[in-house]
């Protein structure tokens, strides 16, 4: 088999491959284009899931007719002024979006320079070019894709359905408005309503507002604002609240000067500063944006231009972890917004059995009391009164004030109100006005009722109790170590012979948390010392859940991470459990310590330790609003 040169047009087939592997790809390729020449306003279409049609319009800065011409050749651009690949400043460089577009659907592009007298269009269908010709549009330029792959047809049997396939480019979209909160957007599908972003300012506050735009006001009222910097790289953005998570990493937004990207180092990031704080299934949803000098991050790995290569990439991964540390550390104790929706929405879930017809409801008619007889009533000897229906307006006031008033004194059984009551129990201490308010109640030895100015609170003092110890913990080990306390008689437990093997291994990890054990014949290990938090838990259990968990420790982390791992099953041992009582004094106590506590709205697993409902919530669960 001989060697041979193969035709241009085939060679841009194959390139096209790899450039625009969905229709997803190609709105990718066009609405970068339309934020490179300045636009201030992009409107996409798609229909049949970009099969059909892909329509980008834009009011950017255009082109002429020997411009176009030009465009649709390989490797022809207007992005690269040099020959630097390390100061690229646009999202697009490698000129190869439009003739690989060309190669593998019918291709025309219109466009008008602010200054022409008209404008012109030109044509690609399969690799075939037409001469420009002059067309109408008022400015700007306008990409109309349609047939995509009919050059190629093998390439249609991998797509999806037209609905995956638009949701993909929909996201797309959503990535480069976010990118760009100072471009208005409208996006157009066959499936959905349309959608328009107006311009936002690209300052912090305009981001947030276009964030709450694209994710919706949910997300914009469970996002943080971070902002850090270090060794010239600066991050700005909104991260999520611990309890606001997702189930996968879909709604996590990262953008490297400008441009959206998918990089592990950028992940792994965040899965450290949030492994705390979510359990390892759960995702957060943030929106990052690092800026950088353009010679310090290399764009130029895949044609997809979302890979990135960071010169410092340890810098960016420590700013990332720490800024986002702090910040989650720094907040008030807070949980997501949409538990409580959620727990409304529940409360308000309609009855099984239908309503009574409106004209089967008796007519409202205030009860009429009478005083009690010293002997109390004998219903036996009571003769029956008919049920009347309500009287004329001026009886019925009378008979309400009535009732409200003198009347109401036959059903006094000698105690004060339920509210001068509770004022009796609970001593006004200006605590309603913490952010965790005062303790009131606990129900069934397990939640904390505590009431503020503005609603009321409910707190899983388990959960509270576990993030507190488990700080204490970290805390302890940045410090100084954590102290122990040595058992009087040491205790032998048994365990699978496997397990008591894994803790032997990791006899040094635990020694370093205050848990120092030794190996003690087959399946059994020997504690002597344990943490001194933990001096009341039961050791034996502690130690079979400690084993439990090591199975699923893993080696290649680091030693710190390792110790957290074990910090945070101990943690749940040295905590308040569930059922015991606790004073009005010790309630109270906890939800002070929460509110100076970091990460107290969340335990160490992710779930949330308290719920915040509002007033107005409480009005909802009653149907009073």
């Amino acid at each position: 088999m001989t060697i041979r040169r193969l035709p241009p047009v085939l060679i841009d087939r194959i390139a096209a491959g790899e450039v625009v592997e969905r229709p997803a790809a190609a709105v990718k390729e066009l609405v970068e284009n339309a934020i490179d020449a300045g636009a201030t306003e992009i409107e996409v279409l798609v229909v049949g899931g970009g099969r059909e049609m892909i329509r980008i319009s834009d009011n950017g800065s255009g082109m002429s007719a020997d411009e176009l011409s030009l465009a649709v050749e390989r490797h022809a651009t207007s992005k690269l002024p040099t020959e630097d690949l390390l100061a690229i400043s646009t999202l697009g460089f490698r000129g190869e979006a439009l003739p690989s577009i060309g190669a593998v659907a019918r291709l025309s592009i219109a466009s008008r320079p602010k200054a022409a007298p008209h404008a012109f269009e030109i044509r690609v269908e399969g690799g075939i070019v037409t001469a420009p010709r002059p067309a109408a549009l008022n400015g700007g330029t306008r990409v109309e894709v349609r047939d995509l792959f009919f050059a190629t047809p093998a390439r249609l049997k991998f797509l999806k359905s037209d609905r995956a396939e638009a949701a993909a480019a929909a996201d797309v979209v959503r990535r480069l408005a976010l990118a760009r909160p100072d471009v208005a957007f409208t996006l157009m599908t066959d499936d959905r309503q349309p959608l328009t972003w107006v311009a936002r300012s690209m300052d912090e506050a305009g981001r947030a507002a276009r964030v709450a735009d694209v994710l919706g006001a949910e997300a914009g009222r469970n996002l943080i604002p971070v902002v850090g910097e270090r060794g010239g790289v600066r991050l700005v953005g909104l991260a999520g609240l611990p309890t606001y998570s997702k189930a996968n990493s879909l709604s996590q937004f990262l953008f490297v000067n400008g441009r959206p990207v998918r990089d592990k180092l950028l992940m792994g990031a965040l899965r450290a500063a949030y492994s705390d704080l979510l359990p390892s299934d759960r995702y957060p949803v943030l929106a990052l944006f690092l800026s950088l000098d353009p010679r310090e991050v290399d764009v130029n790995v895949h044609p997809a231009k979302t890979e990135v290569r960071f010169r410092d990439g340890g810098n960016v991964r420590a700013l990332l972890v720490r800024t986002l540390t702090d910040a989650l550390a720094a907040r008030v104790p807070s949980t997501a917004g949409t538990i409580a929706d959620r727990l409304v929405e529940l409360a308000r879930t309609p009855e099984l059995e239908p309503a009574r017809p409106a004209a089967a409801i008796p007519a409202f008619r205030p009860y009429r009391a009478e005083p009690m007889p010293a002997g109390g009533y004998d219903w036996r000897a009571s003769p029956a009164r008919p049920l009347s229906v309500a009287e004329p307006d001026g009886a019925l006031e009378a008979e309400l004030e009535s009732f409200a008033e003198a009347v109401q004194a036959s059903f006094d059984i000698g105690m004060p109100a339920a509210d001068a009551r509770a004022d009796a129990a609970v001593p006004e201490t200006g605590d309603l006005d913490r952010p965790l308010g005062a303790a009131r109640a606990q129900l069934h030895e397990t939640y904390i009722v505590a009431q503020t100015r503005e609603g009321m609170v409910l707190v899983d003092q388990h959960a509270a109790h576990e993030r507190l110890v488990y700080e204490k913990l970290k805390a302890a080990l940045e410090r100084d170590g954590v102290a122990r306390q040595g058992l009087l008689v040491p205790a032998v437990v048994d365990l699978d012979p496997a397990e008591a093997d894994r803790l032997a291994e990791r006899a040094v990890d635990l020694a370093a948390l205050g848990l120092v054990i030794e190996p003690f014949g087959i399946g059994a290990v020997l504690v002597r010392e344990v943490p001194a938090l933990l001096a009341k838990a039961d050791v034996t259990k502690l130690v079979r859940d400690v084993a439990e968990h090591s199975a699923e420790w893993d080696d290649a982390l680091p030693l710190e991470r390792r110790l957290l791992h074990v910090a945070a099953t101990m943690a749940c041992h040295g905590s308040v459990r569930a059922g015991r009582r606790l004073r009005v004094e010790e309630m109270n106590a906890l939800l002070r310590e929460m509110e100076e506590t970091p990460n107290a709205g969340e335990c160490n697993h992710g779930r949330p330790t308290f719920i915040t409902l509002s007033l107005k919530d409480v009005e909802k669960l009653f149907a009073r609003r």
